[in-house]
């Protein structure tokens, strides 16, 4: 590449601190302001062709090694596609037991992304060392009983996960109708007593953030500049009465005024979501169907739009517990009314929900029905197609499974929480780069905060990385015993090959 050329073009790779792989284009003009920056997503997974063939009870268990840090959602919405695909209703001890051990898994992850992921970027220092920007600088920072607490909650609540879906990172307990091991009453107390000291370890880690980050004017002002905030819809989960729920629902999408736009079941999702590919990168963009696609813009009149944390707070009309309740009114209250759409203040939304799943936890965990025995309904339909959905901790997951009468999968589709996300992250890049980066001088902790308009999302390029049917770029080098090398053979995206020798 000509050295104007390099000096003209910033690359991150790989991006940090979250799952999967990816890397960021930033372009700069004459002026050394930025043209464009692209959050390119360079990996491939094919989950739903692996998927064609098998049979459709095996995919809770495919589907979860898709990600080794979210794998019960995965797990969850295969399971509950499941139901959908043999009609059969789980019986009440069964359902129940699926959201303690989910609203488990979902205490355990966002503890994880705050503390190891995105937090380090506001407790430690977006400007701080890169060395320092990871869990053994936040608990320097916090200090170390802190950190022994954090770490310390997660293996107790990874424990339990264990305890009742046989596997932490790869769950086994999901089936259609129901579950495979009941709760006994020693093992209720056992979730009572974590679920207690998580709700307590929640509104601590809620403590923290409104003394490192809120306290700190410089956090607040970097969380609502304009550098940070995008005008898009929001989609998330809620039951009955618009609350908030990670299990079960409908899905509701609220306009960027906050007005309720749409509302459907997971079987009718094809109806509202659609995706859309582009040229650089293995993730496509989902978009408000009815909307239609816009380009990567925002407003009203774009079909981009939001999940995970952000998106559900504005999606929802509260929480239904009542200690997130009050946080909930607390964050919307401090960032000026519903909707909220300032990027960063994902890491807040996320810590409501941190809350509200360990409550949600303790009162599932003192029912009395969870020690029920009857944990599941046997079915008997003919299988043909069924869909699941969950909110997964980075947003709504959908699983759609269409199979043979013997139940052998024939189409799979899984659009994850990033897939949902990634116009949304690649606005988002884009917009931070253009007003962060001024001139040539570009330090690495200004790249830093450029990377923190991702994170706040805790994307999983794992889950999200889909291609149209084609070929994987692909460069090889031959080298001759001397390491000098000898040809090259490389292969572009649309299957051309190129060969140099010498």
């Amino acid at each position: 590449m000509p050295d104007n050329l390099q000096q003209r073009r910033i690359t991150i790779d790989p991006i940090t601190r979250l799952e999967g792989h990816g890397k960021i284009d930033i372009l700069l003009n004459d002026q050394g302001t930025v043209d464009r920056a692209y959050f390119q997503v360079p990996e491939l997974r094919g989950f739903e062709k692996f998927a064609e063939g098998r049979l459709a009870e095996d995919m809770p268990q495919i589907t979860s090694r898709i990600c080794g840090v979210c794998p019960m959602a995965h797990h969850m919405a295969g399971t509950k596609a499941l139901d959908s695909l043999y009609k059969v209703t789980p019986t009440p001890a069964a359902r129940k037991i699926r959201e303690l051990v989910y609203s488990t898994f979902m205490v355990e992850d966002h503890a994880l992304h705050f503390y190891f992921l995105g937090g380090p970027d506001f407790v430690v220092g977006p400007n701080a060392p890169a060395a320092e920007r990871n869990v053994l600088g936040v608990i320097a920072k916090v200090g170390l009983e802190v950190g022994k607490r954090v770490i310390e909650t997660r293996r107790k609540l990874r424990k339990l996960i264990t305890l009742t879906g046989g596997k932490v990172v790869h769950p086994v307990f999901g089936l259609p109708g129901g579950v495979a091991k009941c709760i006994s009453s020693y093992d209720s107390v056992l979730f009572q007593a974590a679920a207690a000291e998580a709700v307590e370890f929640a509104r601590f880690t809620l403590g923290v953030f409104d003394n490192i980050v809120l306290k700190n004017s410089d956090y607040v002002n970097m969380i609502l500049s304009d550098a940070f905030t995008h005008r898009t819809h929001y989609m998330g989960m809620v039951d009955e009465k618009n609350k908030c729920n990670f299990y079960d629902g409908v899905l509701r999408i609220v306009s960027p005024e906050g007005k309720e736009v749409a509302r459907f079941r997971a079987d009718q999702y094809l109806d509202y979501v659609a995706e859309h590919v582009e040229p650089w990168s293995y993730m496509k963009f989902c978009y408000i169907k009815p909307i239609g696609w816009k380009g990567f813009v925002d407003g009203a009149d774009s079909g981009i739009y939001c999940v995970a944390p952000l998106a559900r707070l504005n999606a929802s009309d509260g929480m239904a517990t009542p200690l997130a309740q009050q946080a909930y009114e607390q964050y919307f209250a401090t960032l000026g009314g519903k909707p909220v759409h300032h990027t960063l203040a994902n890491h807040w939304a996320r810590l409501v929900e941190l809350l509200y799943a360990a409550e949600r936890m303790q009162q599932l965990a003192e029912d009395p029905e969870i020690t029920d025995t009857n944990i599941r309904t046997l079915p008997t339909a003919t299988p043909e197609e069924g869909f699941g959905v969950v909110e997964a901790p980075r947003g709504t997951l959908f699983h759609h499974y269409q199979t043979d009468e013997q139940g052998r999968i024939r189409k799979a589709n899984l659009i994850v929480a990033t897939q949902n996300n990634a116009a949304r992250i690649a606005m988002s890049v884009d917009k931070a780069a253009k007003g962060l980066i001024s001139g040539n001088n570009v330090s690495e902790g200004l790249l830093n905060m450029v990377e923190m308009a991702f994170r706040a999302y805790d994307p999983c390029n794992g889950c999200a990385t889909h291609s149209l049917p084609g070929s994987m770029p692909l460069l090889v080098s031959v080298r001759n015993p001397e390491g000098k090398t000898v040809a090259t053979l490389r292969r572009d995206g649309d299957g051309t090959i190129h060969k140099t020798v010498g």
